[in-house]
């Protein structure tokens, strides 16, 4: 007798996981791509030392972080960047928070200039960027919503430190379009968008703000997006 055909799947379990305040803040935190301790995720969410366990608990059995042991310390961080899309696809169906300060308004503005989504660049830095690697022909789309690099952009991103061989070989999708949550258009996903983010953080092109998940583009990653990319921000 042949295996069970599967014809649906229960994703309740996993939806009422995220249905609590407390271990989405966590979750939301973990965006930033970095591990964090049970300490400051329980800061995060505004929640006990024991009661943040109690969550951590329940996103470890869930699949949805992992744990990074350094010598007596444990670090938590999302399993991986499947984790990260349903996260910010929730984001871009779910209502905005309500600003209720000036320094929310302010950490607000930032995470819309530029921010990490998981381990690639996002917001008007990543939109603006996207748009220059296509209208560039650095990238040209393939099947569905991924992106091929093209003999232009080869040149181009190799010179940068890029090995694009190496890229593809990993397991993760190569390069592909996800829509930003804040600015409703495509920025760049994949090893490539993940590859990319991190080269130009070594480059100093652009650094970690005040604000977690915050990016700061410095005048060298002004000059270098315009001359490498045709990627100009304001």
């Amino acid at each position: 007798m042949g295996s069970e055909q599967v014809v649906s799947v229960d994703f309740a379990p996993i939806a009422a996981l995220l249905a609590d305040r407390a271990r989405a803040a966590m979750l939301t935190a973990l965006l930033d791509g970095r591990p964090l301790a049970a300490g400051e995720l329980a800061r995060t969410a505004g929640v006990s030392a024991q009661t943040a366990s109690a969550h951590l608990s329940r996103l470890l059995d869930g699949g949805f972080v992992t744990v990074v042991k350094q010598g007596r310390h444990r670090y938590y961080r999302l399993r991986g960047s499947e984790v990260a899309q349903v996260i910010e696809a929730l984001s871009r169906i779910s209502p905005p928070v309500r600003v209720n300060s000036l320094r929310q308004s302010r950490d607000a503005r930032r995470l819309h200039e530029a921010r990490t989504c998981y381990d690639h660049l996002a917001g008007i830095a990543g939109v603006t960027l996207f748009a220059a690697l296509v209208d560039g022909g650095l990238i040209e789309a393939a099947d569905g919503d991924a992106y091929e690099v093209t003999e232009k952009g080869e040149e181009r991103l190799q010179g940068l430190g890029l090995d694009l061989e190496e890229l593809r070989r990993t397991r993760r999708r190569f390069a592909w379009q996800c829509l930003d949550w804040t600015e409703r258009r495509p920025h760049l996903n994949g090893a490539l968008g993940a590859a990319l983010t991190t080269r130009m953080i070594e480059l100093g092109w652009f650094e970690r703000g005040s604000t977690r998940r915050a990016l700061v583009v410095t005048d060298t990653g002004l000059a270098g997006l315009a001359d490498s990319f045709g990627c100009v921000l304001g």
